[in-house]
């Protein structure tokens, strides 16, 4: 039997347990046209940091997770999209984010988008605290805070005493 099974297991239930910094993708065009700056990333990523070739800002498509211990957060480069060709909701622990537009021109021809993404929530997440906003630049935003844990209250303990087998000596 083998044991791998067993060492991806937590990964699979929460993804997100023990990630401290920012999770982000970067190929998240949605059909653009690739660029200078995509052919030059392409090659920083051949080479590597250690080539000498700079990396260059990323223009669009990026995708981050940020999950820390107060708040999981997601931004989301959609500026292709309406705010009304967008959808954001929750199903079970997880959050679907959809965007369609329908077929339209564009300078090569026609163009149709579609795309779908799920992010599975952290474990201390609640659903029903997921909120969404969308800036001007087109990055739509996603959060959620963690939950307050309580700080363990003071309480008394009672102390149960057996019956003694002995009675009491009379007075």
């Amino acid at each position: 039997m083998s044991i791998l099974p067993y060492v991806l297991r937590d990964f699979w239930e929460d993804p997100w347990s023990g990630l401290s910094r920012p999770s982000r993708l970067f190929d998240q065009g949605f059909g653009n046209v690739l660029t200078d700056d995509d052919l030059a990333l392409s090659m920083f990523n051949r080479f590597g940091p250690s080539s000498g070739v700079r990396r260059p800002p990323q223009s669009s498509g990026m995708s981050e997770v940020v999950n820390n211990e107060n708040e999981f957060r997601i931004g989301l480069d959609v500026r292709h999209f309406k705010p009304e060709e967008l959808k954001v909701t929750t199903k079970d622990n997880r959050i679907v984010v959809n965007a369609k537009h329908e077929e339209r021109p564009d300078e090569h021809g026609y163009i149709m988008r579609e795309f779908t993404r799920q992010y599975v929530l952290p474990k201390d997440v609640d659903p029903n605290t997921v909120t969404s906003g969308l800036s001007r630049d087109g990055v739509l935003t996603i959060k959620a805070p963690k939950k307050a844990l309580k700080a363990p209250e003071e309480r008394a303990i009672p102390i149960t005493h057996e019956p003694s087998d002995q009675k009491e000596p009379e007075k």
